[in-house]
């Protein structure tokens, strides 16, 4: 369904704008040819940059990848533990604390966040926290010393662009930890002296963590989304600012092949997260 719709967006134009396309072939030729090239790699000619689309996504994508996946790791590893404990400590000066932050991280938009911290560090500390890459790296072929170069440069928009992810999950897992902690089965468990931690991670806080995976792959779509226009902001190499500018060009061909890959990653993302979520939770039958 999506490399209809995204087929659908290469036809849009009129056909004078898109000679190197076949459009003369009529509608369903052309597009198995053009699925048939996804499948293969050969996704085409950027009518914008005049060079194979493949060649073109391959590098940002890779980026955004590793910037997506460390993000969401970022936010489920700041999340879960600070919502089991604002559960815990409900009502405490701990849990307004955390309250007050979650609210500010969810009202404030990533791009204005990053302005905020650009601005920070550049005049207090004179960091330019702008791109992924050290020059030196930039067109350089994918190594170990470019790899850390990234990982250096990574973690502020890593921190930015998963703030409100956090925040959300944050209040996510505390309503959800706090429902289970009011159910009877915990008070059973306390009756027969099982430890408090012990009894808190092992049962209520496993059942409290299935809708934050059951909804990672609709987190994964809102980094995706988010990071469009965090990339272009502190110009990071990522597949974001490629698609806003094939927009903005009206280079269909690109634009439409990047919405596929888009979709093709949030669509294993999801499964990835069902996966997970059969195998934290024994009620669910993976088999059904």
């Amino acid at each position: 369904m999506t490399s209809l719709f995204s087929y659908a967006f290469i036809q849009a134009p009129p056909a004078d704008f898109r000679p190197d396309y076949q459009s003369e072939r009529g509608y369903v030729d052309p597009y198995v040819g053009w699925v048939w090239g996804v499948l293969t790699w050969d996704l085409g000619r950027s009518s914008k940059y005049r060079m194979p689309i493949g060649d073109l996504v391959r590098d940002r994508a890779v980026n955004t990848v590793i910037l997506v996946g460390l993000t969401i790791l970022f936010t489920w590893s700041v999340a879960i533990p600070i919502g089991i404990l604002s559960a815990v400590k409900q009502y405490s000066l701990l849990d307004y604390i955390f309250t007050f932050i979650s609210y500010i991280g969810v009202g404030t938009p990533n791009f204005l966040l990053a302005l905020i911290v650009m601005f920070l560090l550049l005049d207090q500390f004179g960091l330019n926290v702008t791109g992924l890459f050290s020059d030196e790296y930039i067109r350089a072929p994918w190594s170990f010393a470019k790899l850390g170069d990234m990982l250096k440069h990574i973690w502020v928009p890593v921190i930015i662009l998963g703030t409100d992810g956090t925040a959300r999950l944050t209040r996510i897992v505390r309503a959800n930890l706090l429902d289970e902690l009011s159910k009877p089965y915990v008070d059973t468990a306390r009756s027969k002296g099982l430890p408090e931690w012990k009894l808190i991670l092992k049962y209520p806080a496993r059942i409290a963590l299935n809708p934050v995976v059951s909804t990672a792959g609709l987190e994964l779509a809102e980094v995706f989304s988010g990071s469009l226009i965090l990339a272009t902001v502190m110009n990071l190499p990522t597949l974001g600012p490629l698609l806003l500018d094939s927009l903005l060009s009206k280079d269909m061909y690109l634009a439409s092949t990047l919405l596929l890959i888009t979709t093709f990653l949030i669509m294993i993302g999801m499964l990835i997260s069902d996966i997970v979520l059969a195998l934290i939770d024994p009620r669910i039958n993976i088999k059904a």
